[in-house]
């Protein structure tokens, strides 16, 4: 790491404005993400903008606002996002910032290979202990290699960012500029399931065996599952991210990781992303280890696990199986994050099943298990990775059947008013 700085020195103690002054134009920039965003060096940085051009910003999804990727900012900065967050939405449909399609696993080898070289890291760190290592806290994911390969490293100090066991310690000696800001972490409420979204968490939760190995967002529908699983026994968690539920599950003693090969009692994720109840539940807590997401979430660490159950969200299945989880049409919502790295590592996983987990219709009616895909829909999950799909009315257990048998199976568990149009198209196009 670079040590010649004059204004950026490992006993630098500045104010946010001092620290990024070492951004330069034309340098690649990356932020931390989720709910460990570093507010403070991002307004700072934003506030350069008349005197930075052509300077891009790598990140995952970050919460919180974006600055940089507001109308008006597109000569000073330019969004290579890897995940596309509600704060980003616009910019990437409206071509003011770029959406890169990736495995999440594969993320952290674009920086450690020199693909995306980075000038500077901006990252939000635990207060150091007495050794002198701060913590990434709530988001190791990518920014554990982020840190490694910067030239320069910028971290926002804060008291109420959660000290994580794990992979994400960082000596102070590694930070080129120390910025206390002390600003309580965003916070994701998970409203009440509703009765559709609770039926369908008691569909998944069907399909979890005692013993499983669980992976899970965050929304209602993981929730309405985590739910479900009260009853549940010895369950481990191997997970790209934990969220609040996962807390009940553990004080209850359902979570416990007994049956888990890899890390066995722990908890294991890459972030963090829910309310301060998980935060302070996380905090120095050694039953959860926070990792790098291209361990956390490689199909053959996964795999390791007994009765992996992946549990993710789609935006429509197509009638042959097909997964579209990044894009409404050619409008990119998200991104592909983890999807596939965990349903192939639960199928690949002994007794593990590979779930999508979606609501038969949307909030205008309209279909969701739909014919064909909509026009520039990206599948994310292909119909050879998916096993299981389940929505309000059932599940369709898809592995081994073909597209005919698919399609029949699909729709079943479609919405009964759209099940007559969709059998008249299935034939159309299926030939049954």
């Amino acid at each position: 790491m670079s040590r010649n700085l004059t204004l950026c020195n490992p006993a630098s103690q500045l104010t946010a404005a001092e620290a990024v002054r070492c951004i330069k134009s034309g340098d690649r920039v990356y932020i931390q993400g989720m709910a460990a965003a570093p507010q403070c060096l991002i307004r700072a940085m934003a506030d350069r903008a008349p005197e930075l051009r052509a300077v891009e910003v790598l990140q995952l999804h970050t919460e919180g606002p974006a600055p940089y990727a507001e109308r008006g900012m597109e000569a000073s900065f330019r969004v290579r996002a890897l995940f596309v967050g509600a704060n980003l939405r616009d910019a990437v449909n409206e071509g003011r910032a770029d959406y890169v399609p990736i495995f999440l696993s594969e993320a952290p080898s674009l920086l450690s290979s020199g693909a995306l070289p980075i000038d500077v890291a901006m990252i939000h760190v635990s207060p150091p202990d007495r050794n002198g290592y701060c913590s990434l806290g709530t988001s190791v994911d990518l920014t554990r290699t982020a840190v490694k390969a910067a030239k320069r490293v910028i971290a926002q100090v804060n008291r109420f960012m959660p000290r994580t066991h794990g992979d994400g310690f960082v000596h102070m000696d590694d930070l080129d500029a120390l910025v206390y800001v002390d600003e309580r972490l965003p916070e994701i409420e998970c409203r009440d399931s509703t009765e559709k979204e609770q039926l369908i968490g008691q569909y998944c939760a069907t399909l979890v065996e005692d013993g499983a190995t669980l992976q899970m967002g965050i929304g209602a529908i993981p929730n309405a599952v985590l739910t479900s699983l009260r009853g549940h026994a010895n369950l481990g968690v191997h997970s790209e991210m934990i969220s609040d539920g996962i807390v009940d599950l553990i004080e209850r003693g359902v979570v416990n990781g007994t049956q888990k090969r890899t890390h066995p009692g722990k908890v294991v994720a890459g972030f963090a992303l829910g309310t301060r109840r998980l935060y302070d539940f996380i905090d120095d807590n050694p039953v959860v280890a926070m990792l790098d997401i291209g361990y956390v979430n490689d199909p053959d660490v996964i795999r390791r696990n007994p009765k992996v159950t992946a549990i993710n969200s789609a935006i429509e299945v197509d009638l042959t199986g097909q997964v579209c989880a990044d894009s409404i049409g050619n409008r990119i919502f998200s991104g592909v994050g983890g999807q596939m790295d965990f349903m192939r590592g639960a199928a690949q996983s002994e007794g593990g099943k590979p779930i999508i987990a979606l609501p038969s219709t949307t909030r205008h009616g309209e279909s969701r298990i739909a014919s064909v895909l909509k026009p520039g829909a990206g599948v994310v999950t292909t119909r050879a990775h998916v096993h299981y799909v389940v929505t309000e009315y059932g599940i369709a257990s898809l592995h081994g059947r073909c597209l005919r048998e698919r399609a029949k199976l699909l729709i079943d568990i479609a919405h009964p008013d759209h099940r007559e149009r969709l059998e008249r198209e299935a034939h159309e196009l299926l030939r049954f």
